[in-house]
């Protein structure tokens, strides 16, 4: 038996490595389908989000059964302990809406918690530990869009992810490098799970099974709440309380997703929507498209210099107004209107040369008085108490569409790999890291290089800034594109590339998301360059003076499109081990 597994295992390593050879040759196809589609960072995962659709649900049921799936098969990356965000289209109105489920600070949380009595940052204390953790949204997010455009029972869509957990599933290769490269298996509940016997390291192939993470999805079946009211929640709040953390149960109490208007922009014939802060995704994605503007990004060439080079100006604008101007809206007055405006563009625009790169240090945030002049409003922090209510790596993204033309784009995640390398005993649930994307002091980079300011600092139950981009296009009212990525601050620049890619240069979804990547975040000032540029083309950067650093791959994005002719066509990373399911 452990034979043919590994036999398994290999050709599936094997097709990795034809797939990506042949989407960059353009000798693969995307997966394709008329009535429904769905794409997620794992193949079980996909697959059980295409089952929900063959049984009659609709994109919501697939979307929330994959993402539960996500939890169990792709534990380093997302999960119950978690928190994301998600867009939502529907069919039959066309309207899209915004799910903010993201992680929140905990009620006693304060702006100096990781800094020691000289005011030194502790780095190490909002990554790793209970004191790292931020209030879990994964499953108050399901069940709030589930319960409003769900079509099949919760118990239905759940039972999927008990089965993987219970039964268990081929450790990838994915998976093991991710415990390989963690401390996890330093917590004596982890090594129980996560190793043979409690001693001996997991290999490639080996069946994982979760009994208690199967338990806790048994009892979540039965009553959601139980995650924030029941014995689920007395687990996580007794662990916190015995081991330093700062969650109690009244912040798993008081826990409630938000619905949010969704950030909608015009680019060229198409209409952009992604999400609203708390994440900065969406306000950056059309703040970049905006500027490249009607610049005929096409004449110049696929990835020539040219455009490699207007990219690279245009992310570093967009990110020194992210350090200065992003954050919770429910805190502190986000200037989104007035960043995005095409005015506003217009004017940052004249700001870039043709030819040469400008250093990090002459480009600068946003003129405060300006954007008060686009957006009418002041941006002068609101007080604490008015609330009303670097993502890493290892983050993931799911797109789903059914036949009605409902379309879901989600990203979730733990922050960091396995989070904070924390499970709750009992339970199997691994919780984030999710208090590093706060500015933990300003200016002080966090573990994805991003600064940040009082916008983004620490207050109780303030939700960090995010980067991830959950985006749906349409194209005259019909939609045209879903997509997303994980990856830290690259999230945002992945999925400006690949809407570009489809929307400029018409590439096909599978090429559009394999191609390699460009991304600068402003600090450090460095271009990030994957694999697959040519020797001249880095020569031409460099010679026009940016500082090119190439060689490392990043995220893990997957996309649906819509073609003319009705076809639904679906396409996963081949960076990732995600795969496209349709019918």
């Amino acid at each position: 038996m452990r034979r043919s597994i590994h036999c398994v295992i290999a050709i599936v390593a094997v097709s990795w490595s034809i797939g990506w050879i042949g989407s960059q040759l353009g000798l693969t196809a995307p997966v394709r389908g008329k009535q429904g589609m769905v794409v997620s960072a794992h193949p079980l995962a996909s697959q059980v989000g295409l089952k929900m659709l063959q049984q009659g649900g609709n994109a919501i049921d697939a979307a929330v059964a994959t993402t539960l799936a996500i939890s169990v098969v792709e534990p380093f990356s997302a999960g119950i302990g978690g928190g994301g965000f998600l867009l939502l289209r529907s069919g039959q109105t066309g309207e899209i809406k915004a799910l903010d489920f993201r992680e929140r600070a905990p009620l006693t949380a304060t702006p100096t918690m990781y800094l020691d009595q000289a005011g030194k940052v502790q780095a190490d204390r909002s990554k790793k530990g209970h004191l790292a953790v931020a209030t879990p949204g994964t499953i108050a997010g399901l069940v709030a869009v589930h319960q409003q455009y769900g079509r099949l029972p919760w118990k239905t869509v759940v039972a999927p992810a008990i089965q993987l957990a219970e039964n268990g599933f081929p450790v990838s290769p994915r998976l093991l490098a991710a415990i390989n490269r963690s401390t996890l298996l330093a917590d004596p509940t982890a090594r129980q799970i996560f190793t043979r016997n409690g001693t001996t390291p997991l290999r490639l192939g080996d069946v994982l099974v979760q009994r208690d993470l199967a338990k806790t999805l048994r009892a979540i079946a039965i009553d959601p709440q139980a995650f924030y009211t029941g014995n689920i929640a007395k687990a996580i709040a007794q662990d916190m309380r015995a081991k330093g953390g700062l969650i109690t149960l009244a912040d798993l109490q008081r826990y409630r997703p938000i619905w949010r208007e969704a950030m909608c922009g015009n680019f060229r014939s198409a209409r952009i929507c992604s999400m609203p802060p708390p994440s900065s995704g969406g306000v950056l994605l059309l703040e970049m498209l905006n500027l490249i503007g009607s610049t005929d990004l096409k004449a110049m060439g696929w990835q020539s210099p040219q455009v490699l080079h207007l990219l690279v100006e245009v992310m570093k604008i967009a990110y020194a107004d992210r350090a200065e101007y992003l954050g919770d809206p429910d805190f502190v007055q986000v200037p989104a209107a007035a960043l995005t405006s095409p005015h506003y563009a217009q004017i940052r625009r004249q700001e870039i040369d043709a030819q040469r790169a400008r250093s990090s240090a002459t480009v600068k945030p946003a003129d405060r008085q300006l954007l008060q002049r686009l957006s009418n409003q002041s941006l002068t922090p609101k007080p604490a108490g008015q609330s009303q209510t670097k993502e890493s790596a290892d983050t993931t993204h799911l797109s789903v569409v059914d036949r009605d033309g409902n379309a879901i784009s989600l990203t979730f995640t733990v922050n960091l790999g396995f989070g904070a390398e924390v499970i709750v005993p009992g339970t199997g649930i691994i919780l984030n890291n999710e208090m590093d994307d706060f500015a933990v002091a300003p200016n002080v980079p966090n573990a994805f290089g991003l600064v940040g300011g009082a916008a983004n600092a620490i207050a109780p139950s303030k939700t960090p800034l995010s980067s991830m981009t959950p985006t749906i296009v349409t194209e005259n009212g019909k939609l045209r594109l879903v997509t997303g990525s994980p990856g830290g601050s690259t999230i945002i620049t992945t999925v400006f590339q690949i809407v570009l890619n489809v929307l400029v240069y018409n590439l096909d979804v599978k090429d559009a998301v394999a191609s390699p990547r460009i991304h600068h975040q402003w600090l450090p000032d460095q271009v990030g360059m994957e694999p697959g540029f040519d020797a001249a083309t880095l020569a031409n950067l460099r010679q026009r003076g940016h500082n090119v650093v190439e060689g490392r791959s990043w995220g893990n994005a997957n996309a649906i499109v819509r073609t003319p002719e009705g076809w639904l066509e679906g396409a996963a990373d081949p960076r990732g081990e995600g795969t496209a399911a349709g019918y």
